[in-house]
């Protein structure tokens, strides 16, 4: 008799311990933001004046909320939306947010803005605003957005829950010395003479240039399909990203940093080690940032974990969506859950 009562209350048991929102619970917008599906402008403030910034909520999950940290700098939320096909089947609440600059938010032309700390201090504001806290906020950031989630952490990690460092290394001169000494050389050598010669010339917008890099280097780092295979989602981010941002930090392609970039010198590595929080480090074997860098940044980190994409390359969340994914959502439980 005890066996069987056993198996009768065990599955009430579990299903009151499942905290994953009912569907009529994640789906609720009833009082935030429901006549707006979610969207919200959020008021910064920086030394140059008030300006406003665009979020997006998806779901209701009091106890996972992600905000999402997208690339560039000046890129936007848009090349993330292959995250409504995994996220809300687990019940995690996320949020789209285009930083200050990128196309649905104010785009100022200061170019004083465009700083590593002041944007520190918008996701801070964000965050206030949007009520996340240590008790269910999880940062993620993608390339850029990873350097800008590092940075947070080090001033700000109170306020996290976990963290979340996707395809970014945290050298930004071993960076460059991976794509000159390993990635480069992998190229054909004319191509590589020829987008070599553009360069010394200071020709980065001549057509010829961007149409070497697009079918020899970002068909094999960037996003690993042939162009016209592209996502929609992905391609229309392309489409609107902001050039002043991006060159000013980056440089003018993803073919490394340049030396006149503000992001050219950015190192954090000694000091991963002050970043306590539960943090997963997502690498891809075709990136191009070094997978073995990042095994090495899971591994100074106290709380760190790497996840590998073998299939995949900067954006392996569509190039090895399911791997990319299946460890991204694992984390995320297993942090709220207790068991990291």
């Amino acid at each position: 008799m005890k066996y069987f009562l056993y198996l009768f209350i065990l599955p009430i048991f579990l299903l009151s311990c499942d905290s994953s929102p009912r569907l009529s619970d994640y789906f609720n917008y009833s009082g935030r933001q429901q006549l707006n599906g979610g969207a919200q402008m959020i008021e910064i403030s920086t030394p140059k004046g008030d300006f406003n910034v665009w979020t997006k909520r998806v779901g209701n999950n009091p106890d996972i909320k992600v905000l999402i940290l997208h690339g560039g700098p000046g890129f936007n939320h848009e090349a993330y939306e292959a995250f409504d096909s995994f996220l809300p089947a687990e019940g995690i609440e996320y949020y789209y947010y285009d930083q200050l600059g990128s196309f649905f938010s104010d785009q100022p032309e200061d170019t004083s803005l465009w700083k590593t700390e002041r944007f520190v201090e918008e996701v801070e504001q964000v965050r206030r605003a949007l009520g996340l806290d240590s008790s269910n906020f999880y940062l993620y950031g993608h390339s850029w957005g990873g350097i800008l989630g590092i940075e947070y952490a080090l001033k700000y990690q109170e306020n996290l829950k976990g963290l979340i460092i996707s395809n970014m290394m945290s050298s930004v001169p071993d960076y460059n010395a991976y794509a000159d000494n390993v990635l480069a050389q992998q190229l054909d050598p004319e191509v590589l003479k020829q987008l070599r010669d553009f360069e010394a010339r200071g020709e980065y917008h001549h057509p010829r240039y961007m149409e070497l890099l697009m079918q020899h280097y970002y068909t094999e780092h960037l996003m690993r399909m042939p162009i016209e295979e592209w996502p929609e989602p992905f391609t229309r981010a392309f489409e609107h990203f902001n050039e002043q941002v991006y060159v000013l930090m980056q440089g003018p392609s993803e073919f490394g940093i340049t030396k006149d970039a503000l992001l050219y010198d950015w190192d954090r590595t000694e000091e991963l080690a002050q970043i306590e929080v539960p943090t997963l480090v997502i690498g891809a074997q075709h990136d191009t940032m070094d997978p073995e860098h990042k095994r090495m940044m899971a591994d100074r980190l106290p709380n760190g974990r790497y996840h590998h994409c073998p299939n995949g390359s900067h954006m392996a969340m569509y190039d090895d969506q399911q791997i990319y994914f299946d460890g991204l959502i694992k984390f995320l439980q297993e942090v709220d859950s207790g068991r990291f």
